[in-house]
């Protein structure tokens, strides 16, 4: 069994492990209790550690690296309560005393024969892994509210009257902290901080200013009265003019925070379906370069398109043969997004028109079914239906050679849900209609061998 000792001392402290002995003051040195040993000296460190929660302390601190000897073999979690088997092997008392009740009596680790069922409790290795985690919440906490100083001090300078350079500073040095520090939002949003930043967007707010802006109000939570002032149109239209001319990251910023205030702030449809705004996201959807400017601006747009009166505006500035082309180009996430735009167009006959007409919709449609997901599946068909209803007998035959009779064959054997199947089964039979039986079929065979 490993022990801790200290030097020059024969005091010997167990702790349970892998069978070496550990000098105390060497592992503190190696980092294995911190690298402090403050906590072991007594005095007002150790006492305010005594009265700090274990369970609460593990449970903030859980991405931090937590030493290995500190870890339960069996959980693979931080020990509350270590205890000792006869093995000299360490466990959380609630994991091994469950291994032994389900009728085990070796040791997990070694599987060794336990020749005493009973358990020690480790109160040494408990100390040690106790002020380990005081000295790193303390820690923790120092810092947190250091940074919370650091953040009132940078609203205080903002409420001032400073050059447009400085308050640029300001606001980027308070875009990192909160960025940085998860603490600082509630600081933030409860000291007034969310009206103050707001009051820097306006119809003449330099786009250094409001890109640094956004970018704090992107990562706070907005009550309702808060997206209801950045609703007015002065803040949305700059909003809409960074998203066209700013850097991605203020574009996907932009984005993001438009789409918070789009949810229950009132926002009129008449705001979102500007076209600089629809453009502007087209935009950011075709550029490859950024993938997370592509789910943003999906996210956005489908948003905007659950707005029926807005869909007009989506289907006159080309976003259908644009968002088709980019298909086979998207990840899981965005398809799934694209499709449910491209389905919510399909609702208006200029939606199907223009579905209709461009050339890619019916093979990448196609090609979709029971290739992503069965709600990929499910839009795909919906799509399709909604160009076959608009013209049959000229999409059945492109449809057919594209392969969709064997793909909707593939469908109806599936485990997909019984509506899907049914819309499958009709559209196999409307596919059908435009050719004699022996054709058709060939043309089934046809396809799934080239496929």
């Amino acid at each position: 069994m490993p022990m801790y000792q200290r030097k020059n001392s024969d005091v010997k402290c167990e702790v349970g492990g892998g069978g070496q002995i550990l000098d105390l003051e060497t592992a503190v040195k190696n980092v294995i209790l911190g690298g402090r040993d403050g906590f072991f000296s007594g005095g007002q460190n150790q006492a305010w550690g005594d009265k700090l929660d274990l369970k609460k302390m593990i449970e903030q601190l859980d991405s931090i690296e937590v030493p290995s000897v500190f870890i339960c073999p069996i959980s693979l979690s931080p020990m509350r309560d270590p205890v000792t088997l006869c093995t000299g092997q360490t466990y959380e008392r609630s994991n091994i005393l469950k291994w032994l009740s389900l009728g085990h009596f070796t040791c997990p680790t070694t599987m060794q024969e336990l020749w005493d069922d009973s358990v020690t409790p480790n109160n040494t290795l408990y100390h040690l892994i106790h002020s380990w985690f005081s000295q790193k919440y303390v820690a923790m906490k120092k810092r947190s509210e250091d940074v919370q100083g650091r953040a009132m001090e940078v609203m205080e300078t903002l409420k001032k009257k400073v050059k447009c350079q400085t308050r640029v500073q300001a606001l980027k040095d308070l875009r990192q902290i909160v960025s940085a520090h998860d603490s600082v939002k509630k600081t933030v949003a409860d000291n007034g901080g969310i009206s103050l930043i707001s009051s820097f967007l306006g119809p003449f707010t330099s786009h250094s200013v409001g890109s640094e802006a956004i970018g704090i109000l992107v990562n706070l939570d907005l009550d309702l009265e808060s997206r209801r002032k950045l609703v007015q149109p002065a803040k949305v239209s700059l909003m809409v003019d960074m998203l066209n001319e700013g850097s991605i990251e203020t574009k996907v910023n932009c984005t993001k925070l438009i789409e918070m205030l789009m949810e229950g702030s009132g926002l009129k449809s008449e705001i979102v379906s500007s076209l600089s705004l629809l453009v502007g996201l087209l935009r950011l959807v075709k550029d490859k370069r950024h993938p997370n400017g592509i789910v943003a601006g999906l996210r956005l747009l489908k948003s905007i398109c659950s707005h029926k009166g807005v869909r007009n505006s989506v289907v006159s500035i080309g976003a259908i043969p644009q968002l088709v082309e980019i298909l086979p180009n998207l990840n899981a996430q965005c398809l799934e997004l694209a499709l449910y735009i491209l389905e919510g167009l399909s609702s208006l006959e200029e939606g199907r028109v223009a579905l209709k007409d461009c050339p890619r919709t019916i093979p990448n449609m196609v090609r979709l079914l029971m290739k992503v997901s069965e709600n990929c599946t499910q839009l795909a068909l919906s799509i399709l239906w909604g160009i076959y209803e608009t013209a049959p007998e000229e999409c059945a035959p492109v449809a057919v050679d594209a392969g969709l009779a064997s793909k909707l064959l593939l469908v109806i054997q599936s485990g997909c849900s019984p509506m899907l199947k049914q819309r499958s089964v009709e559209l196999l039979k409307l596919c059908s209609l435009n050719y004699t039986a022996s054709i058709f079929i060939s043309k089934c065979k046809l396809t799934r061998t080239i496929q």
